[in-house]
């Protein structure tokens, strides 16, 4: 599994310095274009996440990969940290930096709420070739997650990129003892001002069954609502008919790989082998 992307003016991706190893502008540019297309695209944009480079060599060899996208919560975990913007962001960015660097697909990233100054940790983000981004609203005060969104934009469109925002709202996740269909008129509400404000897609996190699916695709928008797929989730197939534009996993992908280290430890402390069809990375 050999990407010629992942050599740059700085070497290879062992030798990475965010500073100066990323890819060209011109690149940037043409996967930003490429991210955003596949967001209009009639067929639903499904993003299993990574969280470092061996994960994402092994998606981007998949021909079925059209792009990647990071989990916070995961790559957190995998330098010891919770999530919750506990992570330092300069640790976030240099991870999500040498994921893009390894790979010529578009990378989105999850940057969680913006780590305090969301506009520049998303220039900071464009500069190791990070084309699109997760921002969450955290359910707070609704000017400012507008004018949050609105930062990255303007900070994107300083950078000559058509910056791919899904911009979060955390409306269902956080509705607490609120009648589900004022947090679904919440999310509405907001996500259409984020839409306003620039972003290209609303992500509304939960346990979408096909009611919530076909209110907030019709209150929101055709191919304008992105989702988590969620143990009970409906298939991404569905979610397509139903006018969704993407799908996601979060950290799941990577509770899916350690589940899966675990058993396999069993098996080998057992005096077991091996599974056969395991992969080599090169």
């Amino acid at each position: 599994m050999t990407d010629p992307q992942r050599t740059s003016a700085a070497g290879s991706a062992d030798a990475y310095d965010p500073t100066v190893a990323h890819p060209s502008h011109e690149l940037v540019h043409d996967r930003a274009d490429a991210l955003l297309a596949l967001h209009h695209a009639p067929e639903i944009l499904t993003v299993v996440n990574v969280w470092d480079v061996a994960s994402a060599l092994v998606l981007a060899d998949l021909p079925q990969t059209k792009a990647l996208a990071t989990a916070s919560h995961a790559i957190a975990a995998s330098y010891g940290y919770e999530d919750g913007e506990r992570i330092p962001v300069d640790l976030m960015i240099e991870a999500v930096g040498r994921i893009a660097l390894s790979t010529s697909l578009p990378v989105s990233a999850d940057l969680e709420s913006g780590y305090g100054d969301p506009g520049e940790t998303v220039r900071r983000a464009i500069g190791v070739g990070v084309v699109g981004a997760n921002l969450e609203d955290a359910m707070r005060p609704h000017i400012e997650s507008v004018e949050n969104v609105a930062e990255v934009v303007k900070a994107a469109e300083a950078e000559g990129v058509r910056f791919v925002l899904n911009a979060r709202t955390d409306a269902l996740l956080m509705r607490g003892d609120r009648p589900l269909d004022d947090a679904v008129a919440d999310a509405i509400e907001r996500g259409r001002a984020y839409l306003d404000a620039g972003a290209a897609c609303v992500f509304v996190p939960g346990l979408i069954d096909e009611d919530l699916a076909g209110r907030l695709v019709e209150g929101i928008g055709e191919r304008r609502v992105s989702v988590i797929g969620v143990p009970g989730s409906l298939s991404p197939k569905r979610y397509e008919e139903l006018g969704i534009a993407r799908i996601s996993y979060g950290p799941w992908p990577q509770r899916v790989a350690l589940t899966a280290l675990q058993q396999s430890a069993l098996e080998l402390y057992a005096g077991g082998s091996l599974p056969p069809g395991t992969q080599l990375l090169t």
